[in-house]
């Protein structure tokens, strides 16, 4: 019976009251959050004109090390070719690589290729070289 008043007090309260700002007061503040968030919206949308990504990364969650291949091209036509070694348990970076689609290799200290494909890099990753 206690709850019972208690929810009929809690949902009739907020009904009688009278509100702490008038209507005006209440869509100017909707129009300012509106606008502060367009302003991140343009500012991100800028960024993904860019022809470059800042960076990719590679963590290894094997139990050896290994190398990171990747192979493309940029829009000139020119191939461009990085590796990278990656620690056991270690993460490594490229910094400003031409976005487009290039080929991948997962290459083993014994010179196995653990995994093989292709990936489209458009924006910032993190790629995670795990066991199946």
């Amino acid at each position: 019976m206690k709850f019972k008043t208690f929810l009929a007090i809690a949902i009739l309260l907020p009904m009688i009251s009278f509100a702490q700002s008038d209507f005006q007061t209440a869509i100017k503040g909707g129009e300012i959050l509106l606008t502060g968030l367009s302003i991140f919206k343009t500012a991100k949308s800028g960024k993904s004109d860019s022809k470059v990504i800042e960076s990719v990364c590679v963590k290894n969650k094997l139990v050896d090390k290994i190398t990171f291949r990747i192979t493309g091209k940029n829009e000139e036509g020119d191939e461009i070719k990085k590796e990278l070694v990656v620690q056991k348990e270690g993460k490594e970076c490229l910094f400003v690589l031409p976005k487009g689609i290039y080929t991948y290799e997962v290459v083993l200290p014994n010179k196995d290729i653990y995994k093989k494909g292709e990936y489209k890099f458009d924006e910032e990753v993190i790629i995670i070289i795990k066991e199946d």
